[in-house]
Order: structure tokens, then C-alpha cells, then sequence
């Protein structure tokens, strides 16, 4: 991946303070770019960014992403201090331990959650990445170059019982995904989305869950898929999905990103309704 250059490169990383989020900002930095470290937590996006040890620049914002006014006020500052943006990684989220630090022992049905820490999971794990494309996308078209990359989940995570509504989130974002790639197209502007390949060592699984910390994904397996997909190296590639522990390093990316790529959403489903809708009901309806 030595090829993979992004050291021109503003990219805005949610969720810059820890777990995913970190590793990526850290990742990136590290490959040159001008990152803006974007986190609820200020102290611990500066802890991010006193931790990257690469040629490129972290600029930490204080920034809350279910709330319009800060979205922008934080896009704003980044413009006016470091240019761009190039690149949108939607990585801020809020998982089932939001919920219940020890939800995978003491399972939570859907009819025993806190409704108001579901609205927030949902705000944050949908509305927010929306709040930051939507306020991104016109900058990225204007300057004809951008990327919009989606951290969703596996398929399996959002149908698991007792796990909404995390999976929820994710699928919905997951659909969202597919939809912004169609509306951007032709612009210049791409959306994937980024998945680690299953539960991530981060403090979105707590120790109260019980994992064996051992079995679980380190974070970097993120880094070298998402500095492909915030370079050049990707241009044209949009509406994909792509699995960071399937993504060989040390491979050539055009390799690395057949192995470790898939379409995004159910594109299956989608050919199986366009082949229905194609066919009449007697009468001449159409069915879905």
C-alpha cells in the first residue's frame, strides 16, 4: 500500500476520540493527511491526536453530531482553518452498551429499552452521519472530488435479536449508504462503506460483555482500507462495502479491494423487486 498517497487530503473522521475512530484518524495522519478529528468529547479526540506520530496534522473539534448548529459551526472552523473537506468518515456512534454494559449477559428485548437512549442511539448512529454529509456534500461537489465513507456493521449484527436498536441504526445507514451513492453520481463525489468484520476491540464492547479480547478485531484493520478509499487510488469506486480484517495491507490495492469489496446494501433484493415489478398482474398491476 506504499502507492496510497493522501497527503493532500483534508478528511473530517466522527468518533475521532476512540476505538474506530481513532485508529482511522490515527491511520491517516500517519499517511500524511490533514485530519480534523471530530468527537463529543474534546479531551478525548486531543488524546487522538497526542498520539499520532505521522508526518500529517490533527485538528481536534469539539463537536456533537445529532445537533445541526454545531455540524456546521465545526465544518465551518475546519474550512477556515485547514481547507477542504476532501473526505466525510462517519464513524460516531453509540452501541448497545448505551443501553446495558453487559447487554450480551442480561439481554434487552425490544420492548424493555429506555426510549430515550433509543431516540439517542438512533440520532446519533443515523441522523448525525445525514447532518454530515448533508452539510459536506455541496463542498465536495463544488471542488468536483470527494469521498463519503459510512462505518455500518456485518449483515448478521443488524437482524440479531436482542441487539436493537444498534442494528437498526446500522442498517438503516447501510441503506442510506446505496442511496447517497445514486444521488451522487457523476459528481465526483463517492460513498462506501467501511466495516471492521465483526466485533471491534474498542469501548463500544465493554468488559462486562464477556468477549474474549483476544478474538476480537484490533481497530487498525481499518487503517489501510480507509486511506485507499480517501485517495485517488478509488476514484470511480462508489456504492461498495468493504471488510477491514478481509483487507490484505501488503497486497496490491487492486487486489486488497476485490478481495476485501462487496456491493453495499442488499443488491440481491434490489435485482429480485426489478425482475417482480417487471412482471404484470393480471389486470396490469404490478406487484413488489
Amino acid at each position: 500500500m506504499a502507492d496510497i498517497d493522501v497527503s493532500d487530503r483534508v478528511i473530517i473522521v466522527t468518533g475521532a476520540g476512540s476505538g474506530l475512530g481513532r485508529a482511522m484518524t490515527i491511520g491517516l495522519a500517519e499517511a500524511g493527511a490533514q485530519v480534523v478529528a471530530l468527537d463529543i468529547d474534546l479531551a478525548a479526540a486531543e488524546e487522538t491526536a497526542a498520539a499520532s506520530s505521522g508526518p500529517g496534522r490533527v485538528l481536534t473539534v469539539a463537536c456533537d453530531v445529532r445537533r445541526a448548529e454545531q455540524v456546521n459551526a465545526a465544518i465551518g472552523r475546519a474550512q477556515a482553518a485547514v481547507g477542504g473537506p476532501h473526505g466525510l468518515v462517519n464513524c460516531a456512534g453509540l452501541g448497545m452498551a448505551y443501553l446495558a454494559r453487559d447487554y450480551t449477559v442480561n439481554p434487552i428485548r425490544f420492548w424493555e429499552g429506555n426510549a430515550e437512549r433509543w431516540n439517542d442511539i438512533f440520532d446519533v448512529n443515523i441522523r448525525g452521519p445525514w447532518l454530515m454529509a448533508r452539510a459536506v456534500a455541496p463542498l465536495m461537489i463544488a471542488q468536483g472530488w470527494g469521498r463519503i465513507v459510512n462505518i455500518t456493521t456485518s449483515f448478521n449484527t443488524m437482524m440479531r435479536s436482542a441487539n436493537m436498536p444498534y442494528g437498526q441504526t446500522k442498517a438503516a445507514l447501510e441503506a442510506a449508504s446505496a442511496a447517497w451513492a445514486g444521488d451522487l453520481e457523476g459528481t465526483g463525489v463517492t460513498c462506501n462503506v467501511l466495516v471492521p468484520g465483526g466485533a471491534a476491540d474498542t469501548p463500544m464492547v465493554p468488559p462486562e460483555t464477556g468477549y474474549d479480547r483476544s478474538k476480537l478485531n484490533d481497530p487498525r484493520v481499518m487503517v489501510a482500507p480507509i486511506r485507499w478509499l480517501c485517495s485517488t487510488a478509488s476514484d470511480g469506486v462508489t456504492g461498495r462495502r468493504f471488510i477491514g480484517r478481509d483487507w490484505e495491507p501488503d497486497t496490491p490495492w487492486q487486489d486488497a479491494m476485490k478481495v476485501a469489496g462487496a456491493p453495499v446494501g442488499w443488491p440481491e433484493l434490489a435485482a429480485r423487486a426489478s425482475r417482480t415489478q417487471a412482471r404484470p398482474e393480471p389486470g396490469g398491476r404490478e406487484t413488489l
